[in-house]
């Protein structure tokens, strides 16, 4: 603290100090006014006098032992209004064995006492509860001319909390609240009025100058979001929220934190409930290792890895910023935490048995692979020696150091594949799978969709193109995909690894698929833009390898419930060792010797769907073209 704002504060708090013991003063004449009818002879007004040094040096002394200096008059409340009520019953009891020592008491009405204690609660408390109401509702007399005028949907407790901080900041005029509670219908939240349901968005924006909007219902779900957004569109005027119910729990957000609304908000899904017992307990104190450690998803691992307390974390990555970028932050944010930044690459033999013989890794999240759909299509070699042939270095090397569970990552691409990538994710959980059946290391593999605002996702692609003006390019009007945050897919993952015993794949509940052309749509709603008028929607076709819609599951698979309803247990067959290990054993050679030839072939040998699947593709594919030429 600078020495002015010391100065500041010192000052003010002599002056709270000054303005309690003067009012114990007045208390205290008062008691002796009242006992005598307000005709006060001269030897009494002695008295007063007399003892009036003892009774402010007692309540001095239990206004200081009570803590009531360390609320600030601008906050007060009813915890402060008991306070003061506690420190005048104890004070009168020091005032009275004071005055005893000091004269027995000698003259003093028993009256008095009894008087003077209610005196004193109303002196300190009105003042109080008087100097807030100014604070908060502009009874300084400050100017209301240049102030924003607000308008509050959701009368709630986070309505009533956030009409608070905005009263004290004196730079916003509360118009009124919207709600759609009957119980709220025409009731006063801090004396601003409830002025009608939501719906009736528009035609309170007519009757009252608006400025912004601020949504306070934390709790609310995606599709309530949704509703919302669209009538304070419809009302043309801007508008913020609070944090998500989920943001608050998890300590990311505050309360006071409004923002503009996100794609998140409207995507999003009900928040998870987890087993945080069941996940602390299978990670708390042990030495973690995540691959991909400064990825999307690798890097929101570590940081729901590092609130566990792991003995250690082990971040291994192959980019150097990501890596900085991820270790910086686990060092602010987890200054206690004892982690390790590897720069490594998953396909490095030598690299990775050094990090897992050194740190003794007894989970692993393999998380890092290369997931660009159309730029693998044309470098199958790179996508399969990274995402195929790393994945079986990475779970050989964790069954020779003896780790305990290795979880990977994996996409719903992989079913049904269509593309290289799809595909390459698709042999690594075969691989994981007969890999199971052959060491005492448990593989387990977590299956899901896209999340959202992942590196090379179209979340961040929609958001550049609208920031350059459009268009926005979505390769089909049809095409759908799967969605969930980066957090709640990280969380799940680890719930899913705590519930595995080896050889299984879980798939993530995604809910329903979404329309890309939605998303896009209300990206440019949320940037303040109309698609199709302010921002164009233009269809591209559908590139190489690229599906109108992805799949969670094989047909084949049985579909089991597991203990947690976000996820899935997927049976399928499992593959026989020795083939598996042959195949890879020819892709590792011919990944050397650069056979891209070879590659394909030896993938359609793990994955006979890829052919299938590719040949619907490149069918499909040139109807989409003539349908756009069209």
């Amino acid at each position: 603290m600078g020495s002015e704002p010391l100065i500041k504060h010192q000052s003010r708090r002599f002056a709270v100090i000054s303005h309690d013991l003067l009012m114990v003063m007045v208390a205290w004449s008062l008691a002796f006014l009242t006992r005598y009818n307000f005709t006060m002879v001269e030897s009494a007004w002695a008295l007063v006098w007399q003892t009036l040094f003892v009774v402010v040096a007692a309540q001095g002394i239990v206004f200081a032992l009570m803590g009531l200096y360390r609320g600030l008059w601008r906050f007060a409340s009813l915890p402060d209004m008991w306070n003061i009520a506690r420190a005048a019953a104890i004070g009168i009891l020091a005032i009275s064995l004071a005055l005893f020592m000091f004269n027995r008491m000698e003259g003093i009405p028993r009256t008095v006492l009894l008087f003077y204690p209610v005196y004193l609660i109303f002196l300190l408390a009105i003042p109080r509860i008087v100097y807030r109401m100014w604070k908060e509702h502009g009874l300084n007399l400050k100017n209301v001319v240049g102030k924003k005028h607000v308008l509050i949907i959701g009368a709630g407790r986070s309505g009533e909390m956030l009409v608070r901080d905005l009263l004290r900041e004196g730079v916003y005029q509360v118009v009124g609240f919207l709600d759609d509670s009957p119980n709220l219908k025409g009731a006063r939240v801090r004396g601003i009025p409830v002025l009608a349901t939501v719906a009736a968005v528009e035609e309170v924006i007519a009757k009252y100058p608006v400025d912004v909007i601020m949504i306070a219902i934390p709790s609310a779900n995606s599709q309530q979001m949704r509703r919302l957004v669209e009538l304070c569109e419809r009302a043309g005027v801007p508008f913020r929220t609070l944090p998500r119910i989920q943001d608050l729990v998890s300590g990311r957000s505050t309360l006071t934190e409004l923002r503009e609304v996100a794609i998140d908000d409207l995507l999003g899904r009900d928040p998870v409930q987890l087993d945080w017992e069941g996940i602390n307990q299978g990670i708390a104190g042990k030495t973690v290792l995540i691959s991909g450690g400064g990825g999307s998803i690798g890097s929101e691992l570590c940081r729901q890895v590092a609130k566990l307390g792991p003995a250690r974390l082990i971040l291994f990555e192959k980019s150097e910023f990501n890596l900085y970028t991820i270790g910086n932050e686990l060092k602010n944010e987890y200054p206690g935490l004892l982690f390790h930044s590897l720069l490594g690459d998953v396909c490095d033999a030598a690299a990775v048995s050094h990090a897992m013989k050194k740190y003794q890794p007894e989970i692993i999240f393999h998380a890092a692979a290369y997931k660009h759909v159309p730029m693998l299509e044309q470098q199958v070699r790179e996508a399969i020696r990274n995402n195929v042939l790393g994945t079986r270095l990475m779970a050989q090397t964790a069954a020779k150091y003896r780790c305990q569970t290795f979880v990977m990552i994996s996409t719903d691409k992989a079913v049904n594949p269509a593309n290289v990538m799809g595909a390459s994710k698709r042999a690594s959980e075969i691989y994981c799978q007969a890999l199971n059946t052959q060491v005492d290391t448990q593989y387990i593999t977590v299956r899901f969709g896209n999340v959202l605002g992942s590196a090379g996702s179209v979340v961040p692609l929609f958001k550049t193109q609208i920031a350059s003006g459009g268009p926005v390019t979505v390769t089909h009007p049809d095409i759908t995909r799967f969605f969930m945050t980066i957090p709640e897919a990280s969380q799940l993952i680890l719930q899913a690894a705590t519930m595995g015993s080896g050889g299984e794949i879980f798939v993530l509940d995604m809910g329903e698929p979404l329309k890309i052309s939605y998303l896009a749509e209300q990206m440019i709603r949320l940037s303040g833009k109309m698609p199709g008028e302010d921002i164009e929607i233009k269809y591209t076709g559908l590139r190489p390898g690229e599906k109108l819609y992805e799949e969670l599951f094989y047909q084949q698979e049985d579909l089991i419930k597991t203990g947690h309803n976000k996820i899935l247990l997927a049976r399928s067959t499992k593959s026989e060792w020795g083939v598996v290990e042959k195949n890879m054993a020819m892709l590792q050679q011919a990944c050397d010797t650069f056979d891209e030839e070879q590659v394909q072939t030896i993938l359609h040998h793990l994955v006979p769907e890829l052919r299938e699947q590719q040949a619907i593709s490149s069918s499909g594919e040139s109807n989409v073209v003539e349908f756009n030429r069209a």
